[in-house]
């Protein structure tokens, strides 16, 4: 499975995950160019569950690259830079579909690690990121 191909695997098992845990999804892969940087941004996952509309970052890792990156958890990848993109992207995601920036919202991840006998393990970090 190349890097690709593990992250869309990723994220139908995080889609799947966030279904039985009650979410309703709102959008996939919702991605944006961010004024300033040549590189688009995306939100893998936009959810809603009561009141909260949650922006979810999906990482996937196979345990055998773990070790090759230098990487311990999927989680790991989420680095300052990125977090900060994620902000940015889901005020985006909120200014394009008209919602008050004051609403309720959070960032979450979603890391993945699967083993060679493909298991899966999920580890799901609420609210992992501060935007205020």
């Amino acid at each position: 499975m190349n890097p690709k191909q593990l992250g869309n695997f990723g994220e139908r098992i995080a889609e799947n995950y966030l279904k039985k845990k009650g979410y309703q999804i709102l959008d996939k892969n919702y991605s944006f160019r961010i004024p300033g940087n040549p590189l688009k941004g995306e939100i893998d996952v936009v959810a809603k569950k009561g009141d909260i509309i949650t922006f979810i970052e999906v990482k996937t890792l196979r345990l055998a690259s773990l070790a090759q990156d230098g990487s311990f958890s999927p989680e790991e990848k989420v680095n300052f830079g990125k977090q900060k993109k994620l902000v940015r992207m889901a005020e985006s995601w909120l200014i394009k579909k008209k919602i008050p920036l004051n609403s309720k919202w959070q960032i979450d991840v979603v890391a993945i690690t699967i083993d060679s006998k493909r298991e899966i393990k999920i580890n799901h970090f609420e609210n992992a990121i501060s935007y205020v």
